[in-house]
């Protein structure tokens, strides 16, 4: 259900309040290059795990056990490379050592912003 011209409004106005207030959530929300360092890091690894897996068939079918070993390598390489570019990238989605998951954090800051927007209603700044 779309959102009347009133509500777009008021979506847009909470939102530059947003940006004004709390200069690090903005640049969090709107992402980063690491979060996309991070996924290039996992798409690399993955590849690395599938082309190991095919040198390690490979080496299999020709009985060429050197292959399958270069290619057992590959893999445990691709793996090692996609596991650490994803924890990496999710480190900066969990700054907060407080916090053990997301959704308290959420609760909070939606909170926060529901507090805010009962004061404007109610005329206090």
């Amino acid at each position: 259900m779309p959102l009347s011209d009133h509500e777009q409004r008021l979506l847009e106005q909470m939102e530059r309040q947003l940006y004004a207030d709390d200069p690090k959530l903005a640049s969090t929300l709107r992402g980063s290059g690491r979060s996309l360092r991070s996924r290039h890091r996992l798409l690399l690894g993955v590849l690395g795990v599938a082309g190991g897996m095919a040198l390690l068939v490979a080496g299999a079918a020709s009985q060429f056990w050197p292959l399958g070993v270069v290619g057992f390598l590959v893999m445990l390489g691709g793996g090692w490379w996609a596991s650490t570019g994803w924890q990496s990238g999710s480190e900066a989605a969990s700054s907060s050592p407080k916090q053990t998951s997301k959704s308290p954090q959420r609760s909070g800051f939606m909170t926060r912003i529901e507090e805010r927007w009962d004061r404007r209603r109610d005329g206090e700044q």
